[in-house]
């Protein structure tokens, strides 16, 4: 996976949680998107190989929104979840639990829009505010 783009987050949590947390449509609204200016009114997920997810994602000011979503290729409760975007990229997220918490990881195929480097940022900027969300449950 040479020309994959990884993140990574060690989360403060049990597994189930943080399973819950990026799955469940009532928690994916708290925590996904990239900075405080955005937000994310509407999610919905249907948990299951070939099953559809979608998220929208919205400036507050209400000038800019889209949706991201995608189809289900693998789900491995309570560890791996693989989809296709809709524009045919692939992406993997593993959950492996260890002593501190649950190591979550994002592989994810790069789009030729933005440079890798922004891409990454932005991803990483999700999934710290999923690990914010995720540690203020407990």
């Amino acid at each position: 996976m040479p020309n994959k783009i990884k993140i990574q987050a060690q989360i403060q949590s049990k597994i189930d949680m943080v399973w819950d947390a990026w799955t469940n449509p009532k928690h994916i609204v708290q925590w996904n998107f990239a900075t405080s200016d955005w937000h994310c009114p509407a999610a919905t997920n249907e948990l299951k190989v070939g099953g559809k997810f979608s998220t929208t994602m919205a400036s507050k000011n209400g000038e800019f929104s889209f949706e991201f979503g995608g189809v289900y290729d693998v789900v491995d409760y309570p560890s791996i979840l693989a989809y296709t975007l809709e524009d045919g990229r692939k992406v993997k997220a593993l959950f492996e639990s260890n002593s501190e918490g649950v190591l979550v990881t994002e592989l994810f195929d790069p789009e030729d829009q933005n440079p890798k480097e922004l891409q990454q940022a932005g991803w990483q900027s999700i999934l710290n505010n999923f690990k914010s969300y995720v540690e203020q449950l407990e």
